[in-house]
This record gives C-alpha cells, sequence and structure tokens, in this order.
C-alpha cells in the first residue's frame, strides 16, 4: 500500500493555499513511493494499492478523528485552506478520499482471504532526509507495534545484515497508535506485515527506485522465508 503515494488535491480545493514548491515537497506526499511501489509489487507479483491524492488533503494514514488528519502547519507551512476546516468538510474529505481507499485495501484482503491466499501486508512510505535541521542518517526503516510483528523483525535483520545499508528498526518514526493503515488492515486480521521508509534522497531517481526494489524484494523474499520457520503464516 501507499498510503501517501500521491500529491494531487481536488480541483475545487485549489491549492489549499500552498505553493507549488510545496505542494512537491515531503510535505505533501510521500516522494517516490509511487514508482517504488509500482516497481516492487512488479518484482513481487503483488497488487500495490496507492492513494492519489496529498496527504495535506486527507491523511490516509491517520484516523479521521485525529488531529493530524488535515494538518494546518507542517515543517514551517501554513495549510490555509486547512485553516477553518469545518466538520462536515472534514467528513466530505473523508467519504470522497479516505473511505474508499481504505475499502479497496479490505476489499482485495477479503478477495484473497476467501481464496485462502496467504498474504503478508506491506505499507510504503518515504522519509525526508532532514526534518527541523536535523539530519536523518538512515537508509531504510522497519516500523512495526502490535499485531504478528515476525516478518517486519526478520526484514529488520536481513537488512541490517547488509554492511552497506543503515537500517533504523522502528526509525526515524517509531509505529505507534498515529497510525491507522497497519494496524486497522493487519493487525484485527492477524496477518504478518511491515512498514517500511526509504529516505527520500535515495529514491530521487530511476536507477534509484530500480535498487532499491532490488533490495526490497531479495530482503523480503528471505524475510518470508524466516517467517515461515518461526510458524507465522507465510
Amino acid at each position: 500500500t501507499g498510503d501517501h503515494a500521491g500529491n494531487a488535491i481536488p480541483h475545487r480545493l485549489g491549492t489549499l493555499g500552498l505553493t507549488e514548491a510545496d505542494r512537491a515537497r515531503h510535505i505533501a506526499w510521500d516522494i517516490g513511493v509511487h514508482d517504488l511501489g509500482k516497481a516492487l509489487a512488479h518484482a513481487l507479483d503483488a497488487p500495490f494499492i496507492f492513494q492519489h491524492y496529498s496527504r495535506l488533503v486527507i491523511d490516509c494514514n491517520r484516523d479521521p478523528a485525529h488531529p493530524d488528519a488535515a494538518l494546518k502547519v507542517s515543517d514551517g507551512s501554513v495549510i490555509s485552506g486547512n485553516a477553518a476546516l469545518t466538520a462536515d468538510r472534514l467528513g466530505a474529505r473523508v467519504a470522497a478520499i479516505h473511505a474508499p481507499y481504505h475499502a479497496r485495501i479490505a476489499a482485495e484482503l477479503a478477495r484473497r482471504a476467501a481464496e485462502t491466499r496467504p498474504t503478508i501486508f506491506i505499507a510504503l512510505h518515504s522519509f525526508t532526509p532532514t526534518l527541523g535541521g536535523t539530519s536523518r542518517p538512515w537508509e531504510v526503516g522497519i516500523l512495526h507495534d502490535g499485531g504478528d510483528t515476525r516478518f517486519a523483525k526478520a526484514l529488520v535483520a536481513d537488512l541490517m545484515a547488509r554492511a552497506d545499508i543503515t537500517v533504523g528498526d522502528n526509525e526515524p518514526y517509531r509505529m505507534d497508535a498515529t497510525d491507522y493503515s497497519v494496524p486497522r488492515h493487519a493487525y484485527a486480521a492477524g496477518l504478518p506485515y511491515a512498514e517500511i521508509e526509504i529516505r527520500q534522497d535515495l529514491l530521487a531517481d530511476a536507477a534509484g527506485v530500480a535498487a532499491w526494489s532490488r533490495t526490497l524484494c531479495s530482503a523480503c523474499k528471505t524475510a518470508l522465508r524466516l517467517t515461515a520457520t518461526t510458524g507465522a503464516a507465510p
């Protein structure tokens, strides 16, 4: 899945008060995830369900009731189009964007369950190299918390065994109660999962995307084998 793979804004919302530069920044979307998701899905023969609309319109990795569901300020940029957002207008965004996206994910998982197809839930994200003036040295982070964490931990182990990669275990973010997609879809169903964060400068061109697709494809296959040997659902 790619909760933040797009940066589109519905025409009726204008630009949300953002400059063109801000709409291209990390505050609006997870840069590189669309192309990485397409490449990795092809390599793994997996469906890739992603969101076209910007996280600043409605964040599909937040509960709609969470204060961060439609940010008013992000990394120093004011989102004036969200400043006086009423409950009705927020509800309209949820109904048009957030709810259909999660319904699409749920439908795919239900279809696979009905066909008794084993499933691992992988959520793709990317992170900015610096935030608030602080550099972030990790190249990839694997996030996990509740539910069946064995696949995520096996993925961490495989990536950490590669001397040329700087890996964050629940870094640069820790999966917590603010996350929505993985807990909603993976925890309740008992699915193995991993939330994968790639540093955005490493996805800046086609070569970087291809390289990370190869790395993650290899790591996921290894993690699948390791997970299967521990008794988790493959």
